[in-house]
């Protein structure tokens, strides 16, 4: 459904992506990266918002860019909010309706609006509306249309908790109906609720793909760095040290030691027992490089040459 070769984008002196080739299918996909990681632009260029500066997208075959008819099968929920002034969530929607060529507009935008679970006879401005209505309507004018690709920029940013479980249903169900659906995050536990394919995007790069359970391991299966505080460090140090689950100690003054470990899952079941067994108290456990920037830069690292 989206074919990706080579793809670059650079605005001046600034590289938003880098050498990027991907191939997506039909079902529900998610693109996973930090901010800044260069998803807003993919999602710009699959959509025929922006050319890219190197490189080719095609979807379903077609040049986004210069193909008024693939058009029609993109539906978009960008990141940006620009909603229109002064009109409510049923005259927006039938108006993206009416764009589409649909030929009962209203009709089409009540059953959406309904779809996200919104009233279309609130006649409310969508400037009074929450951050999560907000998103939810933008999702109404996506989907409106029934496009055949359905491109969703951080949809669930905003959402309560029930809300965001709602819209991921939504999302698996669309992505089940013969449907390219891609869904861009940064947060890690929204794509294990997706339960989707994943593109992990990094500084511009593909830094790794496949489903959830392979990408948790790869995110699992990496050097940790965690700093120990306690009431005896050198004596847990030892202990550590002589348990095979840490491959690196280090002191790091207030009590306080730092660990290397690839054994993570290990380690941590240990430590329990470990500072029992010596009469420790633990004071404090904090790893010191599991943000996901840093995963993901990681990540990069590994797969590059």
């Amino acid at each position: 459904m989206i074919e990706i070769r080579n793809v670059a984008k650079w605005y001046g002196g600034v590289v938003a992506l880098s050498g990027l080739t991907a191939t997506i299918g039909r079902g529900l996909s998610s693109l996973l990266g930090p901010n800044g990681a260069g998803k807003s632009s993919l999602i710009r260029i699959l959509c025929g918002l922006t050319p890219p500066s190197q490189g080719s997208v095609r979807v379903m075959g077609k040049d986004p860019r210069t193909s008024r008819e693939i058009r029609k099968d993109i539906g978009l929920v960008p990141q940006q909010e620009r909603l229109p002034p002064g009109v409510n969530a049923l005259e927006f929607v039938a108006m993206a309706a009416s764009l589409q060529g649909l030929p009962d507009p209203e009709g089409a935008a009540r059953k959406a609006i309904e779809t996200v679970e919104l009233d279309p006879n609130d006649r409310r401005h969508l400037s009074s509306y929450s951050k999560g209505m907000r998103q939810r309507v933008k999702i109404a004018q996506a989907i409106v249309h029934g496009p055949r690709v359905l491109i969703l920029d951080e949809p669930l940013n905003g959402l309560d908790p029930r809300q965001r479980s709602r819209m991921a249903q939504l999302f698996i169900r669309l992505g089940g109906e013969d449907r390219c659906v891609l869904v861009s995050s940064h947060v890690l536990e929204e794509v294990q609720e997706l339960s989707s394919t994943v593109l992990v995007l990094a500084e511009g790069k593909l830094a790794a793909e496949g489903d959830f359970h392979a990408i948790r391991q790869l995110l699992d299966d990496r050097p940790h760095r965690i700093r120990l505080r306690s009431t005896d460090p050198l004596r847990l140090a030892s202990g550590l040290m002589g348990s095979g689950t840490v491959s690196a100690v280090q002191t790091a003054g207030d009590n306080a030691i730092v660990i290397d470990t690839w054994t993570v899952s290990p380690f941590r079941r240990r430590l329990p027992r470990l500072t029992q067994e010596l009469g420790v108290r633990l004071l404090e456990v904090a790893p010191l490089d599991d943000d996901l920037e840093s995963v993901f830069r990681y990540l990069v690292a590994r797969r590059s040459p």
